[in-house]
């Protein structure tokens, strides 16, 4: 087969990016395979082009609706037509069309959570299904233990009978990822295929700072004289607010993003952004997945990640063009309590599961077990998971061991915020790989030579998107 007269034809591309073509060939034998390319490295291309070639439609499991979302429109953009994202925003009259219709789409978007319907279950054993794809797979040990274990239900979803190859997408994965993701999709000889982490173009700066007003006063001067598109990321959606309100008085072409705001407000914000009429998003981490933007010159971290598999997520926006590009981190010494506190928050404690239980135990129904025992929705999920799979001592070791671990991976993340080694030596070294040389603008400890280029007077060009325009854009 010609994957390269293929790749011309469907795409306009003469070349693969590295890693893609070895995946692709893979696929099209029938491997189960896990990738594990950088973000920005194409890794779409990795399932629609296979799916063109095989017969029957592609399933994409995605973790959130706004990248489904954004990849349903961009296919649609390149002239696919046969493309649907499923989800829970979707109003009842339009799931059902699209399920009663669902024969007539190649590519078809679903979450995790989706899965574990029964209507659409019932559906999906009648439908051809030539590959199975779970991009962002990382999020089956980002997020499966503690916040959606309906990422730890697709193997069970996936397994009876005779199914399809599975590709498993990710831009990081560190030893834990990498059991996880063949474990909880129950993957049959998996192919893997990695690419190098190492972004030569992204340089990497950490500067401590001692309050969050300090915090807020450095980025009104880096982003009042320094070159955009910028993402920063903020600890919670009340500072992703303060910060884009600040930035916006200083004269910013600014917007906070959230999961706080409706969806049409975030999908409107995102849309701006993408075309170049707002400079900067201030942003907690929902924003980023699926954001194809090649031109974002940085990333500021107003806070400490809680792991350094998050932070080069997030990080991975920038450059994509292959420019030079720039993350800054900002520490504080109060950071690893604020950030310890948050990522704790989720997990319910002793008393509340025991409470649950009990509640549970005297023929109370769930919803309102849950709400007795002062449980968020979160936290109920996580609970009834590993109910159903372990006794009431079981789970709370379990819920020990999962608060330990993420104690555990901050503290890494706390290490690499005030260690003294080569910031891009210590991450790749966390995801098991060597430095293999420095680029000219490393990072903050061995020095950088230039400073991020200044604004200049002239504005950018902007093209104007009229309103029909823009509705047509985010409804194809």
């Amino acid at each position: 087969m010609d994957l390269h007269k293929e790749l011309l034809e469907r795409f306009g591309f003469l070349h693969f990016r590295p890693g893609q073509e070895e995946v692709i060939r893979h696929v099209l034998k029938g491997h189960d395979t896990i990738a594990i390319l950088p973000t920005g490295m194409g890794k779409s291309l990795c399932y629609q082009l296979p799916g063109y070639m095989m017969n029957g439609a592609i399933l994409i499991i995605s973790p959130l609706v706004s990248l489904m979302e954004d990849q349903v429109m961009q296919m649609r953009k390149n002239g696919e037509k046969r493309v649907v994202a499923l989800n829970s925003f979707l109003p009842y009259a339009d799931r059902k069309m699209i399920l009663r219709n669902l024969n007539t789409y190649k590519f078809i978007f679903v979450s995790p959570e989706m899965l574990s319907q029964q209507s659409f279950k019932e559906h999906m054993n009648r439908l051809a299904i030539a590959l199975i794809v779970v991009d962002e797979a990382h999020c089956i040990s980002q997020w499966g233990f503690d916040f959606r274990p309906d990422y730890l239900r697709i193997g069970e979803f996936l397994s009876p009978g005779q199914r399809p190859p599975i590709l498993a997408l990710t831009a990081t994965a560190d030893d834990k990822v990498m059991k996880d993701i063949p474990y909880y999709l129950q993957l049959r000889d998996p192919v893997i295929q990695r690419h190098s982490l190492d972004r030569p173009n992204i340089s990497y700066s950490i500067h401590q700072l001692d309050s969050p007003q300090e915090k807020t006063d450095w980025i009104k001067e880096r982003v009042s004289n320094s070159m955009g598109p910028g993402i920063i990321y903020a600890s919670s959606r009340k500072r992703a607010d303060e910060l884009a309100i600040d930035l916006q008085l200083a004269g910013v072409s600014v917007q906070s993003y959230h999961a706080g705001k409706e969806q049409d407000d975030r999908s409107i914000i995102q849309e701006q952004f993408l075309n170049g009429e707002l400079d900067w998003i201030c942003a907690t981490n929902a924003f980023g997945m699926g954001v194809h933007k090649a031109d974002i010159r940085q990333v500021i971290h107003e806070h400490t990640p809680s792991t350094i598999a998050a932070y080069m997520q997030e990080v991975g926006r920038a450059g994509r063009d292959g420019l030079q590009a720039y993350a800054t981190l900002l520490y504080s010494p109060t950071d690893e309590r604020i950030t310890s506190f948050i990522i704790q928050s989720d997990l319910p404690i002793e008393s509340d599961v025991r409470y649950y239980a009990e509640l549970l135990s005297n023929g109370n129904d769930s919803e309102k077990a849950a709400e007795l025992a002062g449980l968020t929705e979160t936290g109920k999920r996580v609970i009834d998971y590993y109910k159903e799979r372990h006794s009431l001592d079981e789970v709370l070791v379990v819920l020990k061991d999962l608060s330990a671990e993420k104690e555990s991976e901050l503290q890494k993340m706390i290490r690499l915020v005030q260690g003294e080694q080569c910031i891009r030596e210590s991450i790749l070294m966390y995801f098991g790989e060597k430095c293999h040389g420095r680029p000219e603008q490393c990072c903050s400890v061995c020095g950088l030579s230039i400073d991020l280029p200044e604004k200049t007077k002239l504005e950018r060009k902007v093209k104007k998107v009229t309103w029909d325009e823009r509705i047509t854009n985010l409804l194809g």
